[in-house]
């Protein structure tokens, strides 16, 4: 797992040909918008969260988000411990992020 900016991350997702991106919010706080093409997997649903993204594939390379980043850094911590090789947590998570959003 990895912290990185706003900057690391943007520009790590553009030229990673195998990145996913990962919301680990609640349906309410998707409902404000989400980053485009991003996948949505509520972290508070305990067990039924580490069911699901064991399901992912764990080749590709995920780009992590929360509300302010500390969820998606737990989130990043179970991925490591299922065997994703690379997760990328984005540090102050959607509180600090610049970037698109697109309605959900």
């Amino acid at each position: 797992m990895e912290d990185l900016t706003q900057e690391e991350w943007a520009e790590q997702l553009a030229n990673d040909d195998k990145a996913v991106v990962l919301d680990v919010r609640t349906d309410a706080e998707v409902a404000d918008g989400i980053i485009p093409n991003a996948i949505h997997i509520d972290f508070y649903l305990g067990d039924g969260f580490v069911d699901k993204v064991d399901e992912l594939d764990k080749s590709k390379n995920y780009y992590v988000y929360c509300r302010s980043g500390n969820r998606s850094g737990q989130a990043c911590a179970i991925m490591e411990d299922l065997g994703f090789e690379n997760a990328y947590n984005l540090e102050g998570g959607m509180l600090d992020w610049t970037g698109d959003i697109v309605d959900a």
